[in-house]
């Protein structure tokens, strides 16, 4: 759970700064996005082995380069 303390001498604004910024660091919203649809296994591991195939590539054009 994401807790920020904040002290009387800070705004909202850059408290409100930090929570989204440890939301993002705990991967909070990227759970809640993922839980709001169903995904089957299938599509899971066709996903992820597309994102490794970027990589992949991604990695094979910076070692030509």
């Amino acid at each position: 759970m994401a807790r920020v303390k904040v002290n009387p001498d800070t705004g909202l604004e850059h408290a409100l700064r930090q929570f989204k910024r440890l939301c993002e660091r705990e991967g909070i919203r990227k759970s809640l996005r993922e839980r709001e649809h169903y995904t089957p296994p299938s599509v899971k591991k066709k996903l992820k082995r597309k994102e490794l195939m970027r990589k992949l590539r991604r990695r094979k054009r910076r070692r030509d380069a």
